[in-house]
C-alpha cells in the first residue's frame, strides 16, 4: 500500500508554487463567499416578500423547532453564531408578534426559557417548506449526483478550518 504523498509545509515550498496555492485558496474562499452571498439574498428576498419576515427571526425559530420544550435563552447565540445583543431585538420582536415564549425558570429565575407557540410552530413549518423549496429552485441547475461529493469535501474543509482555528 502506498503512502500518500504529504503537502510540506508552506515555509518549504517555493516562491511560486506558494503564490499559486495562495492565489487558489483565495479563489476558493471568494467563490465559497460568492454563493454564499447569492443564496443569502435571495432567501432573505423571498422571506421579506412572501411571510414579511427576515432570516434571523426565521433562523431562532428553527432552533427552537429542534427543541419541543424550549431552549434556555443564552444558549440560542451559541447556536446560531451570533452577540446576546444582537439576538436580542430579534427575541423581542418574535415574542411580540406571539410566535415565541420567554419564561423565567422554575429553577433560577434569571434564567429565561425560550419557547415555540403553537401559532410560532405553525408559521416555522410554513416558511421552513417554502424555504426548501426555494432552495431545491436555486440549486436545480446543478447535477444532483455531485451534491454528496461536494457536500462531502466542504465538510472536509470546514474540519481542516477548525483544526487550523484551534491552533491559532
Amino acid at each position: 500500500m502506498a503512502l500518500a504523498k504529504e503537502t510540506p509545509p508552506v515555509s518549504t515550498r517555493n516562491g511560486a508554487d506558494q503564490e499559486a496555492e495562495y492565489r487558489a485558496q483565495t479563489r476558493l474562499w471568494l467563490r465559497l463567499l460568492a454563493c454564499t452571498t447569492m443564496i443569502e439574498g435571495e432567501l432573505r428576498r423571498r422571506f421579506r416578500e412572501e411571510f414579511d419576515f427576515t432570516m434571523p427571526r426565521f433562523d431562532v425559530l428553527a432552533q427552537l423547532d429542534r427543541e419541543p420544550s424550549g431552549l434556555v435563552l443564552g444558549e440560542l447565540p451559541k447556536r446560531l453564531m451570533v452577540s446576546a445583543g444582537n439576538l436580542t431585538p430579534i427575541v423581542e420582536r418574535l415574542v411580540e408578534d406571539g410566535y415565541i415564549t420567554r419564561t423565567p425558570s422554575s429553577l433560577d429565575r434569571r434564567v429565561q426559557i425560550v419557547c415555540m407557540t403553537v401559532e410560532g410552530r405553525k408559521a416555522f413549518r410554513r416558511m421552513a417548506k417554502s424555504h426548501g423549496t426555494w432552495l431545491a429552485e436555486l440549486l436545480a441547475d446543478f447535477p444532483a449526483g455531485r451534491l454528496d461529493g461536494l457536500t462531502g469535501e466542504l465538510d472536509h474543509l470546514k474540519g481542516a478550518l477548525r483544526d487550523a482555528l484551534q491552533k491559532s
